[in-house]
């Protein structure tokens, strides 16, 4: 009885008890054994498809960002810690067959992309997602799903886009920095510049400057814009926001890393002319690229921060309107 009350007595607010925090040890070795055991036949059935998606990220700048990937699911997953041990200590994560069924299908959706000549090499690496959800369905059922769904599910963003269709995405992209580079720089009396397709051809001074500034793939904006839509994403579902703000900033990022890719390649546009093409090249070029970053977060923060103060929520005015009054006895 007295550990009831003592019990009932911490978890009321307002008082001082300070209440048990909970740790992943609490799974029990028991658990963990299983994870390792389930975890090595996940990895062992999928090994070349994993292996593609880390040395994607090895060799190709434009996907280095997928090494952060895992570890914000992990972040997301230990957000949701303590619900996570409430299920397990409560007995709520039961098997669902359903799961076991969708596994299959995984696993038959991957043969199919690997084994067809018209299968997908993009839906080989896409199935091991599926996989992996489907186990976490058909080990914990819908409870632990609710909690593990989007963890998983945020890993789509180190699997690299198949490469024609990521060309056919970064070419309007690289014609639009270089027509509004090219306009921008046009501001300038002494610089005429010319656009066609993703080469700027520029004169100063009367003089035309060799070689011309050419908007490369890697100046197209793509890097910035899987990044920053992965971490918009993350920001989005952590930020407690209305439904609307989230997808209000969701949308943003897009627009937004676009806009810095702009500004990126103007300013390369006026060093190339201006000051030496030498300080647009190597190490320059990419500190350059990874200065637009900090932008975009401001430009994010910005939005974040005129929507929260445009809008006040109906249950805060009214607490703030609420006058509490000492009476002396």
């Amino acid at each position: 009885m007295v550990d009831k009350i003592a019990s009932s007595v911490a978890e009321m607010p307002g008082t001082s008890t300070p209440l048990r925090k909970q740790e992943w040890r609490e799974l029990g070795l028991h658990s963990y054994i299983k994870l390792l055991i389930i975890g090595g036949l996940f990895v062992y059935l999928f090994y070349n498809e994993i292996s593609v998606i880390v040395n994607k990220w090895m060799t190709d700048s434009s996907w280095s960002h997928g090494f952060l990937i895992p570890g914000f699911s992990l972040y997301f997953i230990n957000q949701h810690k303590k619900e996570i041990l409430n299920l397990y200590s409560s007995g709520l994560t039961r098997p669902n067959y359903l799961g076991l069924a969708l596994l299959i299908l995984a696993i038959l959706f991957y043969l199919f992309n690997k084994v067809s000549p018209s299968g997908y090499a993009y839906f080989q690496r896409i199935s091991v997602i599926m996989a992996l959800g489907a186990v976490v369905l058909f080990l914990g059922g819908w409870p632990l799903t609710r909690y593990m769904w989007f963890p998983v599910a945020f890993l789509i963003f180190a699997v690299s886009l198949p490469q024609r269709y990521y060309v056919s995405l970064t070419m309007p992209m690289r014609h639009l920095a270089a027509y509004v580079a090219s306009t921008l720089l046009n501001l300038v009396d002494s610089i005429e510049t010319t656009v066609s397709g993703v080469v700027i051809e520029v004169f100063y001074k009367g003089q035309p400057v060799e070689p011309p500034l050419n908007v490369a793939e890697a100046c197209s904006g793509m890097r910035l814009l899987m990044a920053f839509l992965a971490l918009g994403v993350a920001m989005a579902y952590l930020h407690y926001r209305p439904i609307w703000q989230r997808l209000v900033l969701l949308a943003s990022t897009i627009p937004i890393a676009i806009a810095c890719n702009v500004v990126r390649v103007t300013v390369t546009g006026f060093i190339y002319v201006l000051i030496h093409p030498k300080y647009t090249q190597g190490v320059y070029h990419d500190a350059l690229g990874l200065s637009m970053l900090p932008l975009a977060f401001a430009l994010y923060g910005f939005l974040a921060w005129f929507m929260s103060s445009l809008f006040i929520d109906e249950a805060e005015a009214v607490a703030e309107d609420i006058v509490v009054r000492k009476h002396n006895a």
